[in-house]
């Protein structure tokens, strides 16, 4: 089998094509969430906390190093703890939208389980004959 066919092969199955589907959404809803987190959460939350943007938020560890005729040598070494405590909201956000949709599908799921259909009763001639048969064996 030549590699172009086996690769279309693989390529074409349903789940392969689902974990495409999957992702494509996922990176979307990423999108999303960073920006319900980045425009819509953290503004509000930094004006309780003292008029913070969190983005500015960094620990600096190295100074810039500028010559004297104003040209940076060195650009500073800073710890982006604002932007950490942004990505662990969009995190948590994610998380939570995913826990309530497999809690819902799971759901779902249990109402199939739960309510399996009742067999059909036997005809009447269906009965009749197993009980003949019952007393043919005990005899």
């Amino acid at each position: 089998m030549s590699f172009i066919k086996e690769f279309k092969e693989f390529a074409t199955r349903g789940n392969v094509m689902d974990l495409a589907v999957g992702i494509i959404i996922g990176s979307a809803f990423g999108k999303i969430v960073s920006s319900i987190v980045a425009d819509i959460i953290m503004p509000p939350i930094g004006l309780i906390v003292g008029g913070v943007k969190f983005t500015d938020l960094k620990l600096w560890l190295k100074d810039a190093v500028v010559d004297s005729s104003g040209k940076m040598v060195t650009e500073a070494v800073t710890l982006n703890v604002g932007n950490f405590i942004q990505t662990v909201f969009d995190f948590l956000i994610i998380v939570c939208a995913i826990f309530l949709i497999v809690k819902v599908m799971n759901k779902l799921n249990r109402k199939k389980d739960i309510e399996p259909p009742a067999p059909p009763k036997p005809s009447e001639e269906v009965q009749l004959l197993r009980e003949i048969r019952d007393l043919l064996k005990k005899k």
